[in-house]
């Protein structure tokens, strides 16, 4: 999905650091590296969850986008502090252990909040966003009623787990995604589309057509310029609707 090497690594976060910061944090005992950059006044609170190669340079630059907009944001670690998968047998192993313990997953990104919080974001006016599996990631945590605006997805998981609902989910849901994509297919779509819907749940569900799993991955074969122009505009457009 994303290559990058540990030099461009460092020289994208070096310009980062003029907007925010790597932060050093615990959950459950556990030690984690997030990001956080903050916008002026008691502005908008953003949770961004990362894919399955964790909190890389990528998660950073959509971040100060984010800034840039009015908004403070914190890029949550849901894999551990200095833990960055390369290969792919890897990322498989760090996503699966979290997607067996649901709780667990759980507590990572309410730790996130909580870390936020304490860092002067705006627990009361929050969203979460995800992308590939941390947009599976930012669905567990509206399934599990956690209290914030919204909720938004590009190219992530869809499935709901057996035994989960969205009975308890709270805000608005913003899904968009790949009509070409394989990983993740229109039939899963279909099916959370039926699901929110029979549950009454407020959402947006939104298809790009020639799009791949993955399509707003600047700099990857699977980036689609046109997608990812057009989900970072209704992205901007819902976080101005349901932040007010």
């Amino acid at each position: 999905m994303k290559t990058i090497t540990i030099i461009v690594l460092n020289l994208i976060l070096s310009s980062a650091f003029a907007a925010g910061s790597l932060i050093n944090y615990q959950v459950n005992g556990e030690n984690y590296e997030g990001y956080y950059v903050s916008a002026p006044g008691n502005a908008p609170l953003v949770l961004l969850i990362h894919d399955w190669d964790g909190l890389t340079d990528y998660e950073i630059k959509r971040s100060n986008m984010l800034a840039d907009m009015g908004y403070s944001v914190f890029a949550a670690d849901l894999f551990g502090a200095g833990v960055r998968p390369t290969e792919v047998k890897d990322k498989r192993q760090h996503t699966g252990e979290l997607y067996k313990d649901r709780q667990k997953m759980r507590s990572l990104m309410t730790g996130a909040l909580a870390k936020a919080e304490s860092l002067g974001g705006n627990r009361n006016n929050a969203i979460a966003m995800g992308y590939c599996f941390g947009g599976a990631a930012v669905l567990e945590l509206a399934r599990s009623g956690t209290d914030l605006k919204g909720f938004v997805t590009f190219h992530g998981g869809l499935k709901t787990p057996p035994g989960q609902n969205y009975s308890d989910a709270k805000g608005r849901l913003l899904i968009m995604h790949g009509s070409a994509d394989t990983a993740i297919t229109m039939d899963q779509f279909a099916s959370l589309t039926n699901e929110l819907e029979g549950s009454g749940i407020a959402h947006e569900m939104i298809t790009y057509s020639g799009a791949p799993h993955a399509f707003t991955v600047f700099g990857s074969g699977r980036y689609r310029e046109e997608a990812d122009r057009k989900s970072w505009k209704r992205f901007s457009e819902f976080l101005k609707e349901v932040s007010q």
